[in-house]
């Protein structure tokens, strides 16, 4: 995993991986902040966790490769970026396309990038969200693979809104992982896959915290 804060989503992985509800062994958290919650979090659980500051680094691509190599050494089999703030190379990120993930807190292709929530208000948008997609070169841009609709309610401001995203953002996470982890959704031909069938829209989080097609 990937992470530059407070590791709520890390958490909530933990929490699954550790009951059984989803099929997969956390080997490495990552991040550019050495202070960054997430590490700690990550540490009580026995899990390594590794800080490297851009600032040692003469450029963002000798950064990236340097944390990449970091999360290479682990060989693992998927990378979650989950409140990760840092954009990675494209050069870097070429050889990992379909085995990166990122969680976003909107309904993507809306509101890509930062100041999700306010964007979502400001648009006078009726349903917000989080969507989980594949991490490519274009911010926020790769295909998606499952989302979480929130409404948007009548006096909602940033915090509200932010916080009925976050509640629904970790058990699509999970979900989504416990997807990849199982072959339910796959990565194939440069392309998603549920099934035999080409996953042509994004997966919808029910109430039961399942993913369904639209």
């Amino acid at each position: 995993m990937l992470a530059s804060g407070r590791g709520s989503n890390f958490l909530a992985l933990h929490r699954a991986a550790a009951q059984g509800r989803i099929p997969v062994r956390l080997v490495g958290v990552f991040s550019d902040r050495p202070a960054a919650p997430v590490l700690a979090h990550a540490r009580d659980q026995g899990i390594p966790a590794v800080a490297l500051s851009p600032r040692d680094y003469p450029d963002r691509l000798a950064f990236d490769r340097a944390l990449l190599a970091r999360v290479a050494a682990v060989q693992p089999d998927l990378i979650v970026c989950a409140g990760y703030m840092r954009i990675i190379d494209g050069t870097v990120l070429a050889p990992l396309v379909g085995r990166m993930i990122n969680i976003h807190p909107s309904l993507l292709p809306r509101h890509r990038g930062l100041h999700t929530h306010r964007r979502a208000l400001e648009a006078g948008d009726r349903e917000h969200g989080a969507s989980v997609h594949v991490v490519t070169a274009e911010l926020d841009g790769g295909p998606v693979i499952a989302q979480a609709v929130v409404p948007v309610l009548p006096g909602d401001d940033e915090q509200r809104l932010a916080e009925r995203v976050l509640a629904r953002e970790h058990p699509l996470l999970v979900a989504s992982v416990g997807a990849l982890a199982t072959g339910a959704v796959r990565w194939s031909d440069g392309r998603l896959w549920c099934g035999e069938a080409p996953l042509d829209a994004p997966l919808r989080l029910d109430a039961d915290d399942r993913l369904v097609r639209p």
